[in-house]
């Protein structure tokens, strides 16, 4: 009885043995078939977090001048079609740029640098590559050859002038008292007394005034200072003595007093009227050297002073209080007159009256 039982106690124990054994492999096997589930699970989530954003990408570059140096601290900016906000990079000393991390997709480059072209790029950037940017090479502004740095509003106003001494009525009369440029720079004293010699002093207007004094001898005018050799000589003096103290006194002299500008400024762009109305305002009216326009105060004092003077140049037989305040008169009208050819017929007439107002500083 008691090696029955011990056999049946074994027995029992093997039966709890494999069954602890089996319930062991039962869960070995229940961990393995979890684990490969969950791997894969995560690899999908992996997987499918990469394929939402592809691999990135960069753009690399070199910045030239037209020499082949290379171009430092140029702005290069980079602008794609689907991003709102622009990318910018300045080339380093080699004058390379790189932009890195980037999306693929088509993209801009628009490369900008002190005195020098603007240059743009466009190309398409290709998933997890690096697109080499064919050599930027930027080209001088052509402005830049012509831009005057620095000058100062004299320098300019003696370029321009020396630009308006050129200007020539059919290239022989002199038109130098005419300005092309609607905002030239006010000239300095100085340089109104150089315009006014180099307007009496021209060889052209040598000759005007010999065949005014032609005329008056042929007609007989201011008959006190005779005939002949000597009465011509008198008469082109006086008439060249009225030239000149027109010249320097209204044009030079007072225009430096009252500050302003001697010259007859060309609209040309307005409607008929108003070019009219600008025309005869030249009367009375001049620029200021501030820019703006004012009484002709040298003009109309100009003429008054220079009839005085003139009539003393001639026979006292031909001097009278009336005809002093007449030649003022005259002299007003005259350039109420000059006014209207200047904006009306001269131009078309002048030499490098175009070149003027194209070749400014």
């Amino acid at each position: 009885m008691g090696r029955v039982m011990a056999l049946a106690g074994s027995v029992l124990s093997c039966t709890l043995l494999l069954t602890v054994a089996h319930g062991l492999q039962l869960s070995s096997l229940h961990q393995q078939s979890v684990t490969p589930t969950q791997q894969i699970s995560q690899a999908s989530a992996v997987s499918s977090g990469q394929t939402g954003s592809q691999p990135s990408g960069s753009i690399f570059g070199t910045v030239l001048d037209q020499g082949g140096a290379v171009a430092v601290r140029a702005q290069v900016r980079l602008t794609r079609p689907d991003q709102p906000h622009a990318q910018q990079v300045s080339s380093g000393d080699n004058g390379q740029f790189v932009f890195g991390n980037l999306a693929p997709g088509s993209f801009q480059l628009t490369v900008t640098a002190p005195g020098f072209e603007t240059k743009i790029f466009s190309g398409v950037l290709q998933s997890g590559k690096t697109f080499l940017v064919p050599e930027m090479v930027l080209k001088v502004t052509p402005a830049a050859t012509t831009v005057q740095v620095g000058l100062t509003a004299e320098e300019v106003a003696q370029i321009q002038l020396k630009q308006q001494e050129k200007q020539r009525v059919l290239g022989i009369v002199p038109n130098s008292y005419v300005s092309y440029v609607p905002d030239a720079a006010p000239l300095t004293a100085k340089q109104k007394f150089q315009l006014a010699w180099r307007s009496v002093s021209d060889p052209v207007t040598m000759l005007g005034v010999g065949a005014l004094a032609g005329i008056q001898q042929a007609t007989s005018d201011y008959g006190g200072l005779g005939q002949e050799a000597g009465g011509y000589g008198k008469r082109f003096s006086s008439a060249y003595a009225t030239l000149v103290t027109r010249s320097f006194i209204s044009d030079a002299v007072l225009a430096s007093l009252f500050k302003q500008d001697p010259r007859y400024f060309y609209q040309g762009t307005a409607a008929t009227g108003s070019r009219l109305e600008h025309a005869l305002s030249h009367a009375i009216m001049r620029k200021g050297d501030n820019g703006r326009w004012q009484p002709n105060y040298s003009g109309i004092i100009g003429s008054f002073a220079n009839a005085g003077l003139s009539s003393l140049y001639y026979p006292e037989s031909d001097r009278s209080g009336g005809l002093v305040v007449q030649n003022a008169l005259v002299g007003i009208a005259g350039r109420a007159v000059g006014g209207i050819f200047q904006e009306f017929v001269l131009r078309k007439f002048t030499s490098h009256a175009n070149s003027q107002a194209a070749n400014q500083p």
